[in-house]
């Protein structure tokens, strides 16, 4: 059996990490009930990547200055 790969670029790492918080915070908080997981997952993509586009939109980078 063939191991699964997976290639990410940095900008989406990023947001998997900010998703994962996100998700593990809905868990501690006891939001997320069984056969409830995929859609909290989901939501929390969702946000994370609102946020990174958020800043992305009120932050000007080193590299967009050039």
């Amino acid at each position: 059996m063939a191991k699964p790969t997976l290639s990410l670029q940095s900008s989406e790492a990023v947001v998997v990490q900010a998703a994962a918080h996100i998700y593990a915070a809905y868990i501690m908080s006891g939001r997320v009930n069984d056969g409830q997981e995929q859609r909290w997952i989901e939501r929390s993509i969702r946000e994370a990547f609102r946020i990174a586009q958020l800043t992305d939109d009120a932050i000007q980078s080193d590299k967009e200055m050039s």
